[in-house]
């Protein structure tokens, strides 16, 4: 079988795509920064067939040269890594620097290796419609779209902009060096949690749980985290597979996501209340091209329950019954 390098293989979708590259029969190389911090490697160091076929490699993002090891000798290369937290007063060094500089890297490290014959990036679609287009529930968003750099900067939507940033030169330096680039691009990812810590799109949902007296007025396409895992195999492994997939089951309003926990939880505390009475306007993302290779969206109501139960068994939030 086929030897893959899965770079931030600790995080929340990596995980779940080396567990499901195991699965499959695949050697797994996974970077993480830290070797010695076992809340990276060891829910990776669980996984069926990790002991036999997942080797930890030690990697940074803003090193050069950091990932040729890791690459060497692979067939395909998944990029994950990149952050996805506030930034604080920091945009360029937290976020921006990292995204960009990291995909570079990593980039730079796959065209060394003659093994590499595929690499599937992990964007957002972050860098797909974060733009002054008018919004409304007719408009389909598909993988034509771009997000506009000087709106993300003069709005301060730094995530975006690193994403944008770092996909756009992803493509331009795939083109110089002839590297064969599939692109992932996700909406808000919920689902179950293999790693020990809290996500932070996990955390959007637990916000909605703990008491919170009103939920976010907005709008978002929201995956399962194993159907953006699956994605990106998929992906690799479809040769007519190119450019870029938006991953999204569907687009909801928040005031959907607590009306449907409402229904499956109802005794957890749960806002009735939006933060603002003026609703974010819906949108449509496209589900053509995903489907199209294969991707099988689990459905919304289902991802909730299992982001809801998955909280619930790492202790993130106590058990409907105790409260």
């Amino acid at each position: 079988m086929k030897t893959v390098c899965v770079t931030g293989a600790s995080g929340y979708i990596a995980s779940w795509l080396v567990k499901f590259l195991l699965q499959r029969g695949y050697t797994v190389k996974a970077c993480v920064r830290d070797l010695n911090d076992p809340k990276k490697t060891e829910h990776l160091l669980a996984l069926d067939g990790a002991k036999e076929r997942l080797q930890l490699i030690k990697a940074n993002l803003l090193d050069e040269g950091s990932f040729d090891a890791a690459v060497d000798g692979c067939d395909g290369v998944f990029h994950t890594a990149s952050p996805f937290h506030d930034p604080g007063d920091n945009p360029q060094a937290e976020l921006i620097d990292p995204a960009l500089k990291g995909t570079l890297n990593v980039l730079g490290s796959c065209a060394k290796s003659p093994s590499v014959k595929r690499v599937v990036l992990t964007a957002s679609v972050g860098s797909v419609y974060v733009n002054e287009r008018t919004l409304s529930p007719e408009v389909v968003i598909d993988e034509t779209w771009w997000s506009d750099l000087d709106f993300c900067r003069r709005t301060q939507q730094w995530y975006s902009l690193s994403k944008t940033l770092a996909e756009q030169a992803a493509w331009k330096f795939a083109k110089e060096k002839g590297i064969d680039l599939i692109v992932i691009n996700p909406s808000l990812v919920i689902g179950p949690i293999l790693q020990p810590t809290l996500n932070t799109s996990s955390a959007v949902i637990l916000s909605m749980l703990n008491g919170a007296e009103t939920y976010l007025n907005r709008t978002y396409g929201v995956v399962n985290v194993k159907d953006v895992a699956n994605a990106h195999i998929l992906a690799f492994e479809n040769p007519s597979a190119n450019g870029r997939y938006i991953l999204a089951e569907s687009v909801a309003h928040f005031s959907r996501l607590v009306e449907i926990l409402r229904e499956l939880y109802p005794t957890l505390p749960i806002p009735e209340k939006c933060e603002d009475d003026k609703f974010a306007p819906m949108h449509q993302l496209s589900r053509e091209k995903a489907e199209s290779i294969g991707v099988e969206f689990i459905s919304l109501r289902e991802s909730l329950k299992e982001t809801v139960e998955s909280l619930i068994e790492k202790k993130f939030l106590p058990a409907p019954s105790a409260i």
